[in-house]
């Protein structure tokens, strides 16, 4: 029997997801806040749904891609919203990046009402998305993590479980901090070798062959190199998940000086109008800081 799918949620990356499952013949129904955003899927063969409600109530998969904490826990708990209206044993899984607290406390009221619920977070970006290749973190039972392994693997190629409830967010949230990092020297060592009279695309060349190759280093360069700032992962959803790691590190009282450095960064680059280009639009603050763009080889003499 063919699954039936509720996705909610259609931006950069949910789009995309949904779109691999409607490609792998699973029935999907789909809904998005912001109208409009369902014409492609259409096409492709999904249904359109009029509101969250109507579009989890025969779903035996409830996939949620949500932008942050208060909307994840209005769709869900809010009036009208997923829980109002989902089946017992229905599966809910929530790709979004959301506080552990927000996973572990949708996972108890969605088995207040039959049903069971993973925090999922992705991570890959927007390429990883269109391409079906996501890493996906799972938090919850592993048992309803198998249930929906098939789901998940029309998204993705590789699915970890990290224990209970939350899990799969503590991990989202460190992961997120390594990448902002990564981006940061990314930038900053670029900045420097054109300051000194490099050509950024031959030293990038020895970045990615080299120790200091990174993931970063792999899906920035040539957006480096051509100013290219449209959104894999904005910039703005980057500092929301900096500062929800911030407030986990807090609160598990973890010293974090360099995740403190790069969150001070990413708000500089969203005081100055970055928000919804890509993350490696913080790389302009080093460009303003050396004088001259970090794409282009600079003048000598």
């Amino acid at each position: 029997m063919t699954l039936s799918i509720a996705f909610i949620g259609l931006g950069t990356m949910g789009s995309p997801m949904a779109a691999n499952l409607v490609r792998k013949g699973f029935s999907v129904a789909v809904w998005n806040r912001t109208p409009g955003k369902a014409e492609d899927l259409k096409e492709l063969g999904a249904a359109e749904a009029g509101s969250p409600a109507e579009a989890v109530r025969a779903a035996d998969v409830v996939i949620t891609m949500l932008s942050n904490d208060d909307v994840v826990r209005e769709l869900y708990r809010g009036e009208g919203g997923i829980l109002s209206a989902v089946r017992p044993g229905t599966a809910l899984i929530d790709h979004s990046t959301i506080s552990p607290a927000l996973a572990r406390e949708l996972a108890t009221a969605a088995a207040e009402t039959g049903c069971g619920f993973l925090d999922c977070p992705v991570t890959g970006s927007k390429p990883a998305a269109v391409s079906g290749t996501l890493v996906f973190m799972a938090g919850g039972e592993a048992e309803l993590l198998e249930r929906v392994r098939p789901v998940l693997d029309a998204m993705g190629t590789k699915i970890v479980h990290l224990g209970p409830s939350g899990s799969g967010s503590v991990a989202k949230l460190g992961h997120n901090a390594i990448v902002a990092i990564n981006n940061l020297a990314l930038a900053e060592g670029l900045s420097i070798a054109v300051s000194g009279g490099l050509e950024p695309a031959k030293f990038l060349e020895v970045v990615r062959a080299g120790g200091a190759g990174s993931k970063a280093a792999e899906l920035k360069s040539s957006k480096l190199l051509e100013g290219d700032y449209s959104v894999q992962f904005s910039l703005a959803l980057m500092l929301k998940d900096l500062r929800l790691a911030s407030s986990l590190s807090d609160g598990l009282n973890v010293p974090t000086p360099m995740l403190e450095a790069a969150k001070s960064l990413f708000q500089a680059g969203s005081a100055a109008g970055y928000d919804q280009e890509d993350l490696i639009a913080v790389a302009k603050l080093y460009e303003q800081w050396i004088g001259q763009p970090l794409g282009e080889r600079p003048e000598n003499g």
